[in-house]
């Protein structure tokens, strides 16, 4: 074949018609062993977008390389689209899999349960100021406004607590 394609390429027409008939003819067998038997039918479809492939990419082929090598790439990358065309047509409703999607709400429930023992250690105004602006995202000035402190004084409070929890849940490298 890599003759009947170097004469292709020096334009010789009778060599590719040849040469597209003896592409067929090896293609047809290397899909069929590729394809699920319920898609068999779509050898020949296969077939065709190789033969346009080769015809529209036919200048890529370097002379000085082995022809079914460069022909088997080309086949290949038209069976991998053709898998994924057929994979992406597959759908699920959503509805069927819900469970998929759920959400996990024991982990996030027992985050929250490790919060409010870690959040004891503190004072309890201390523990509600790092709750409302480190866990549930309220602004310093919201915090302030809520608990009737100034925004300095919920900085002060929220920075000690944190400290005083550092030191008491960080381990000690001294201790070996």
């Amino acid at each position: 074949m890599r003759a009947l394609m170097i004469s292709s390429l020096d334009g010789d027409a009778a060599a590719y018609r040849l040469l597209l008939s003896e592409l067929a003819r090896h293609l047809r067998p290397y899909f069929a062993r590729r394809l699920h038997a319920a898609h068999a039918a779509d050898a020949e479809d296969l077939v065709q977008e190789t033969l346009m492939a080769v015809h529209s990419r036919r200048i890529t082929y370097d002379r000085g390389k082995p022809f079914t090598a460069w022909l088997h790439a080309v086949a290949h990358h038209k069976f991998v689209d053709h898998v994924r065309r057929h994979s992406r047509r597959m759908a699920v409703p959503l509805a069927d899999d819900m469970a998929i999607f759920a959400r996990d709400e024991n982990h996030e429930i027992a985050v929250r349960l490790d919060m409010d023992t870690m959040l004891q250690a503190v004072p309890e105004r201390t523990g509600e100021l790092i709750r409302q602006v480190k866990i549930d995202g309220a602004s310093i000035a919201e915090a302030a406004a809520a608990t009737g402190m100034s925004e300095s004084a919920v900085k002060v409070s929220i920075h000690r607590g944190l400290k005083a929890l550092s030191a008491r849940f960080s381990r000690k490298t001294d201790d070996k």
